[in-house]
């Protein structure tokens, strides 16, 4: 492979990993949970589609597949009497990307553990914090809720190659949401902003600085009994212009998914959730398709 075909797909792998963190739906964000509960969770997720690239780069019919298993943990506790919880994923990434540079075809494959990712979410109304008992008698009402995303530079990243699984730098997203029952049914907002620190060792030793990225979530669904539930999803995303040293890219995105959320519970502490999505209105990075299956297991303290 040559010089040319070797900074594309470094670029490429390293850009769509980021771009799929910040593009998510989550449904049930900020519903509520007993003080005490932990979840234990295994996700497999598998993204297809177009992964867009430095501007800079003459490159052409650009495909990526990338394959990620991940294993999360949530507690949920008391925090000056309103329900809170946190949350960790640590992912291992795969990816195989192809695309055309001048012409000529190029493809690579890298495995490798991902950045992980921290959140602390409280809910600041409606959703007290409550033993199991109490909430087992509790009635439904309007939740809203903050949280915290912390993506930390943990995954593999050599500054000396240019094809890498992390994106060596912080990325932190504060975010607000409303939960509001109508019976058996639900709708959600919710509405956030990446913001971003510099990598300093973008191919090689340039400096890859990014925009805030705004994103707006909306979620309705049905609660068919405890556990098993079906949303459908939208999600919006407007920002996040890339640069390399001083140099601004043209990949400010203006990009709009869609999607739907399963979940089914098996036993009384073990339940799963299937999602998939697509972009249907995309600027820049978000025409891929994913899906995710989701394994999960509960228990109390006591």
């Amino acid at each position: 492979m040559g010089r040319f075909g070797t900074t594309f797909v470094g670029a490429c792998l390293a850009l769509s990993i980021m771009r799929v963190s910040a593009q998510e739906l989550e449904p049930r964000a900020y519903s509520p949970a007993p003080v005490g509960t932990n979840f234990i969770g295994l996700t497999y997720t598998r993204l297809s589609g177009q992964v867009l690239v430095d501007p800079s780069i003459p490159i052409t019919d650009v495909q990526a597949q990338i394959n990620s298993a991940s294993i999360g943990y949530v507690h949920v506790f008391n925090l000056a009497g309103h329900g809170a919880s946190f949350g960790l994923l640590a992912p291992f990434v795969s990816g195989d990307i192809s695309g055309k540079v001048f012409d000529a075809p190029n493809q690579v494959h890298r495995a490798g553990i991902g950045d992980a990712r921290f959140r602390l979410s409280v809910n600041l109304l409606g959703g007290p914090a409550l033993t199991p008992e109490e909430f087992a008698h509790r009635t439904p009402g309007t939740i809203v809720g903050m949280s915290l995303t912390v993506v930390a530079p943990t995954g593999q990243y050599e500054p000396a190659h240019l094809v890498n699984i992390g994106t060596h730098r912080w990325a932190f997203k504060p975010e607000f949401g409303i939960s509001q029952p109508f019976g058996n049914w639900f709708a959600e907002v919710m509405t956030g902003v990446w913001l971003f620190t510099d990598n300093t060792s973008f191919l090689g030793n340039r400096r890859r600085a990014q925009a805030p990225l705004a994103e707006l979530q909306l979620h309705g669904g049905y609660t068919f009994r405890p556990g098993l539930w079906l949303a459908a999803d939208v999600g919006f995303s407007s920002g996040g212009a890339t640069s390399v040293n001083g140099v601004t890219g043209d990949d400010r995105q203006n990009n709009a998914r869609y999607g739907l959320t399963l979940s089914v519970p098996i036993t009384r502490d073990w339940s799963a959730k299937l999602a998939v999505s697509n972009g249907f209105v995309v600027r820049a990075g978000g025409n891929y398709k994913a899906i995710s299956l989701t394994l999960q297991y509960r228990w109390f303290n006591r």
